[in-house]
């Protein structure tokens, strides 16, 4: 089972959902980076269950431990093991569905590819393993503030609810202003009775996160095999319910025409950059210095709280019984998630970027 992201800032989450703990494994930190415990305490609270009416119920506290490669508050440039523990695992919820096929969750798959699986809550399968993400990703983003990226995420779409947010001056207070965590107000309040309508009728709701990545340097991604949009689009497929993944105009851009797409450069104080960003400030696989911009889709939960027809583990037909606790939509908790994963790459390019050539490359 692959659980190892990047190539030179390496991430290995390690825990089940119901296990004793969950966390992450960081190798190739430098060292010297002073360490802001609180900072990543802060990115957890962010995605932690139980924060909002529109999100599962499941109360866990989530505090982090750092166990190894920090000394006195310095990163030593060894591995450093971070972890959460779970408190409020309710494995008995699970029990009436262990010999069931759950629709669309990764139940037959597992159990067809490793011939067995851990039933509680999902186990490996579970979104409860992106704590680890976002404890890595919490260290990536201050590695990252040493060059002057600045990472911010928020729901641009919940179902059929679309904001409208300009990627460019979007800031973290506006996204945290409400708990759909979508900074065009209006827009928030629909999500909200959206996301609660589903609830009410016992199903759930899919939308998009965007991420924009201010302050990006020229000269990030490794091309052919390791594209910086390629990596990226790896990361955020990788996550639980993710579906679809876009870099600047994404799918819209196949509408328009090469003289509409394309990114006209300029000079700005003595530097260069694109008038226009519909390359979402990659090109040819390498960041060009404009906002890195990407789009996730997320499909709608799949553990709905409704009976649906299944079969078992004999191929036996079954009725399912809802069990568990489950957000209604994954948008506002994911939102602190694809920071994580956007910051994890381009940490891990910024740091390959470094050896690139022998003279100096910022």
């Amino acid at each position: 089972m692959a659980s190892i992201f990047g190539h030179r800032f390496r991430v290995a989450t390690f825990g089940e959902s119901h296990g004793p703990v969950v966390g992450a494994v960081i190798d190739g930190c430098p060292a010297g980076l002073a360490l802001d415990v609180d900072a990543i305490q802060a990115e957890l609270d962010r995605r932690r269950p139980g924060q909002s009416a529109l999100t599962s119920p499941r109360k866990e506290p989530d505090r982090v431990e750092v166990l190894s490669g920090v000394f006195e508050g310095t990163t030593l440039g060894t591995p450093i093991l971070l972890l959460v523990r779970n408190v409020d695992a309710r494995s008995a919820d699970y029990a009436p569905q262990k010999d069931l096929w759950r629709p669309s969750h990764a139940d037959f798959t597992y159990d067809a590819k490793y011939g067995v699986r851990d039933w509680r809550g999902g186990g490996r399968a579970s979104a409860r393993e992106t704590v680890g993400r976002v404890l890595a990703g919490a260290v990536a983003r201050q590695v990252l503030a040493t060059a002057g990226v600045e990472i911010v995420a928020w729901v641009d779409r919940v179902a059929d609810v679309e904001g409208h947010v300009d990627p460019e001056n979007v800031s973290r207070a506006a996204v945290e202003a409400h708990p759909t965590r979508c900074p065009d107000a209006a827009a928030a309040e629909a999500m909200a009775r959206c996301i609660e309508g589903a609830r009410a009728a016992g199903d759930t709701v899919g939308g998009v996160v965007r991420c924009v990545a201010r302050g990006v340097p020229v000269g990030l991604g490794e091309p052919v095999a390791d594209k910086l949009e390629a990596d990226l689009a790896k990361a955020l497929l990788s996550l639980p319910a993710a579906r679809g993944v876009e870099v600047g105009s994404g799918f819209a851009g196949t509408r328009l025409r090469g003289s509409q797409h394309n990114d006209p450069f300029v000079a700005v104080d003595g530097a260069v950059r694109t008038r226009t960003n519909h390359s979402g400030g990659i090109q040819g696989g390498i960041s060009n210095g404009m906002p890195v911009v990407v789009g996730v889709g997320f499909k709608p939960v799949a553990t709905i709280q409704q009976k649906q027809a299944t079969v078992d583990r004999e191929g036996q037909a079954a009725e399912l019984e809802p069990g568990g606790r489950h957000d209604p939509c994954v948008l506002p908790r994911a939102v602190p998630i694809v920071e994580a994963m956007v910051a994890l790459v381009l940490c891990d390019h910024w740091l390959l970027h470094r050896t690139s050539r022998l003279h100096s490359a910022d």
